[in-house]
């Protein structure tokens, strides 16, 4: 890893020049660079220490280290600075040693763009330049309060201790006023913990003897370890000679002179898809294929074809051995299409519905000027272009309906083709989503739980649920998924949908119970005229209607559940739930359940349950003729009761259909009919004796055989209209 420090256009206003921290085998070390990270070496230490004695440092088990990070507080300088006016001079905090370490740090400076470093303190300091650089201003970090500051003219060689407060002050910052009129600094601080801000304004321009002539600058010739040509060029600046006491005003620094050099191998650096191996030669990487041709270059065209070199960029050498490293010019060959690649502008499978959607064509190998483009875009449509030019700007499409579709892309010229594709998810957003569930179920059977969203035409989402008291949900991509509880109680089932970045939810309480019975429930109209058809309003109704019941029937309000249907004409399903106290036995709570049942069901049918809609209108609860299974079971077993009854309806039925076809072998069936013939005339003889009734004659009534055959249809029909339907359904 890298932290480098480049500052304008480079250390000091230097180009191609930085300084960079690397860790190598753990540990982090000090680089420079003169060729813009071509070449890099370690710093060398300076010689000697601040009391003149000789440090025994040698490369490259031992060296220079800086700390570079920036000040972020424009007030303070940070561990190190350089300014362009002053080229080659940089102040740093660090320390000497075989790696970067943040213990035994010093201050450093170097006046020749660090090919050499001397110490100038032991502690750390913020460093500034006045003058535009013809001063260093050095004052302690505020780890404790002073009173002094430190000024030196020379680069850092020699310093002289100025006093400028009366007491000792934490310093935060210090301010240098900008521009060549003003020579004030202000400095901004604090005396203790709970004083107030301090400042204090510096005139230093009294430090300064006169106005620096030409007599007092001399020319400095930048170099790399005594080599003149630094990216490709011998400059020779001019600066204020250390030394001088004469006020700058102005930039002092400027380029002399700077001339070319002739060009060498240090002036090149490896071209893309190159590295540099052990003998310092450029070879291609193992993921780079130098065969490889742009495809814009159309056949008949000329291209630069790579020797693995370049030069390094902002390096001005010239001849030389620039002919030898550059790229050389070739014929562009005829190729089929190649290393067809196919996205979007934005790099993303996703895309709302209705919005652009612009996919990206590129082909690494072909002649993109011959080749034909082909996108389909997997709703149907596709476009095809004459060359890939044209879509340069890239190709828009709108999809106009939710899912996942196939984009497929193809490449085609004479000598062959390239083909890819990708998978787009074109999503809308969920606006509402309802959990469709049972109210109550039977414990262990399996049971239907589905998700409704709207819009309906969302086809890429996500299902998560919750089911009783998981912790980890249940993914699927369907909106329906089967599940059988196996414990008794209230479970609360929750469902979320993801679609793009929305995510919705719903959350239904299931009662899960093994026996119980229910009811359909039906209302007067003039509820439907105050149904919002919302789930608030149909919990709401529902507690009404259960406290309207449990006023008629003393039930435990546990045992009783009261579930509105969505939609209008508004109806609803009573649920009749055992009594958690089963210590009786399961007979004795299904007689239970079937009393309390007759006991509503009577006062359903007599309109006593009803509730007050508002003042003056009131509501009645009826029974809904068509109900559910009237007590529903979870244990497979067979009525005795049912069973019976059944068998007996069956023998009756039978008894009625052989005397209805054997009727006339029966004696005593012949003797009724006959009788009741003899009454029925002797009836009408008496009323035919009244002039003022109009006569009526026998062939107007049935005959005792008809009589007879009606008399059994009504008998039959009779006794099948009593029969009720047993009330334990096995399953």
């Amino acid at each position: 890893t890298l932290d480098l420090l480049e500052r304008g256009n480079g250390v000091a206003g230097i180009k191609g020049m930085l300084i960079a921290n690397r860790k190598v085998e753990n540990q982090v070390k000090t680089y420079i660079t003169y060729n813009k990270g071509r070449d890099w070496r370690m710093l060398q230490a300076p010689s000697k220490d601040l009391e003149g004695n000789d440090i025994h440092c040698v490369l490259p088990f031992c060296s220079l280290h800086l700390q570079l990070q920036m000040s972020e507080n424009p007030y303070l300088s940070g561990s190190i600075t350089t300014k362009s006016s002053v080229p080659g001079v940089i102040v740093a905090t660090g320390n000497i040693g075989s790696e970067l370490s943040y213990n035994n740090v010093g201050m450093f400076v170097s006046s020749d763009a660090g090919n050499t470093w001397r110490h100038i303190f032991e502690e750390e300091h913020n460093v500034w330049f006045l003058d535009e650089g013809g001063a260093l201003l050095a004052v302690a970090q505020p780890a404790a309060p002073v009173r002094h500051l430190w000024i030196s003219f020379d680069e850092g060689r020699q310093w002289t201790r100025h006093s400028f407060s009366a007491m000792p002050l934490y310093v935060d910052g210090v301010l240098v006023e900008p521009g060549s009129e003003s020579q004030v600094l202000t400095f901004f601080g604090h005396f203790s913990d709970r004083s107030e801000w301090q400042l204090i304004k510096i005139d230093y321009k009294s430090l300064f003897t006169k106005q620096c002539t030409e007599g007092d600058y001399q020319t400095w010739h930048l170099h790399n370890q005594g080599e003149p040509c630094v990216m490709g060029q011998k400059q020779i600046y001019m600066k204020r000679r250390p030394g001088n006491y004469c006020m700058l005003g102005r930039e002092s620094s400027r380029i002399l002179s700077a001339e070319p050099c002739i060009c060498r191998a240090h002036d090149f650096e490896c071209d893309y898809g190159y590295e540099r191996r052990g003998a310092g030669t450029c070879l291609a990487a193992f993921w780079f294929n130098p065969a490889t041709v742009s495809a814009s270059c159309s056949h008949g065209q000329n291209y630069l074809n790579s020797t693995g070199y370049r030069k390094v960029v902002a390096n001005n050498c010239t001849k030389g051995v620039k002919e030898m490293y550059l790229a050389r010019k070739q014929v562009c060959p005829e190729r089929p299409p190649r290393g067809l690649q196919l996205g979007t502008r934005e790099g993303k499978l996703t895309a709302n519905l209705g919005s652009n959607v612009t996919f990206v064509v590129q082909l690494e190998e072909g002649d993109s000027l011959r080749t034909n483009i082909q996108l389909d875009f997997g709703d149907g449509t596709a476009v095809s272009y004459s060359n890939l030019s044209w879509t340069e700007d890239g190709i828009k499409h709108v999809y106009r309906s939710a899912g996942i579709f196939r984009v497929s892309a193809l490449a085609e010229n004479s000598l062959g083709y390239d083909s890819t594709s990708l998978y787009l998810h074109v999503t809308c957003p969920v606006e509402h989503v309802q959990l469709l569930a049972p109210f109550v179920v039977i414990k262990n059977k399996e049971v239907n739980l589905t998700a409704v969203v709207w819009p309906s035409h969302c086809r890429t989402l996500t299902y998560f649920w919750w089911l009783g008291n998981s912790t980890e949900p249940v993914i699927t991509l369907e909106g329906s998924i089967p599940h059988v509880f196996s414990a008794e109680g209230m479970n609360t089932v929750t469902v979320q949908v993801s679609s793009a970045n929305s995510i919705l939810q719903d959350t239904k309480t299931i009662a899960v119970q093994e026996f119980f019975k229910s009811l359909l429930l039906s209302f007067s109209p003039n509820l439907d005229e105050a149904n919002p058809d919302i789930p608030e309003w149909r919990q709401d109704v529902g507690r009404v209607i259960k406290k309207a019941l449990l006023q008629i029937a003393d039930v435990p309000t546990e045992q009783l559940l009261v579930a509105v249907f969505p939609g209008i004409p508004t109806a609803a399903e009573l649920f009749l739930l055992p009594s958690k106290n089963q210590s009786e036995g399961r007979k004795r709570s299904e007689e239970d359940l079937e009393q309390i049942s007759e006991v509503l069901i009577i006062a359903l049918n007599q309109n006593l349950v009803e509730f007050e809609l508002k003042p003056g209108s009131r509501v009645i609860v009826y029974i809904t003729q068509l109900t559910l299974a009237p007590l529903v079971d979870s244990i497979p077993r067979h009525s005795s009761s049912a069973m019976l009854m059944l068998l007996s309806v069956v023998f009756l039925g039978l008894a009625v259909f052989l005397i209805y076809k054997f009727k006339r072998k029966i004696p005593w069936i012949n003797i009724y009919a006959e009788v009741n013939h003899e009454k029925e005339q002797e009836m009408l003889g008496t009323v035919g004796q009244s002039d003022a009734t109009p006569k009526i004659t026998l062939s107007e009534f049935s005959t005792p055989k008809e009589m007879m055959e009606k008399e059994l249809d009504a008998r039959l029909k009779r006794e099948q209209s009593s029969f009720t339907p047993p009330t334990l359904f096995d399953h």
